[in-house]
């Protein structure tokens, strides 16, 4: 079975920096763990690297969002923690520039995987939105989302996005 973990977003600027919140700094030793088991099974593992530059405030989302955050090159654009020395090539690290990735797409569409887990932050914008990439891009893949390797700054958000995806034939594990 091939199967491919997608880790979203886990960047300096949504656990402690611009966008940063207190759960989101709990998931690095549970999101560490998980990339550890794909790895040791010989699985795929990516990750989005949410990337604006300085003109991020004029975009649709930076106009919705105004708050500066994951600007190419910067600390905040980093991968978090421990996460950041989890990456083995430079061809893991997928950028892109709103909620959803086309690059993902792309890959996901290429390399046709049984099975594809998301999990990483914010629940309810960026994890939702690839994982509806994921289905659609691989209808017949098993579609997953880890809620204890996911958070968001809203609960309330985070709990109706988990609803969502369920609703859409992702499956939600872990989830209290």
């Amino acid at each position: 079975m091939k199967k491919l973990l997608v880790v979203v977003d886990y960047q300096n600027d949504f656990v402690e920096g611009s966008l940063g919140f207190p759960e989101a700094k709990t998931l690095e030793d549970k999101i560490c763990e998980k990339i550890k088991e794909y790895y040791d099974q010989q699985q795929d593992v990516v990750f989005t690297l949410d990337t604006h530059d300085d003109s991020y405030l004029t975009t649709e989302e930076g106009l919705n969002l105004p708050i500066k955050h994951a600007i190419k090159g910067t600390f905040g654009w980093q991968l978090y923690g421990k996460v950041k020395n989890m990456m083995k090539s430079p061809d893991q690290g997928i950028e892109k520039d709103t909620f959803g990735s086309r690059k993902l797409a792309s890959y996901l569409q290429a390399k046709k995987h049984d099975e594809i887990e998301l999990v990483g932050i914010i629940t309810n914008m960026c994890v939702i939105a690839n994982a509806i990439i994921a289905k659609t891009y691989n209808p017949n893949a098993k579609i997953i989302v880890d809620a204890e390797c996911t958070a968001s700054n809203d609960y309330q958000l985070h709990n109706k996005a988990l609803d969502v995806m369920e609703s859409l034939q992702i499956k939600i594990k872990n989830r209290n």
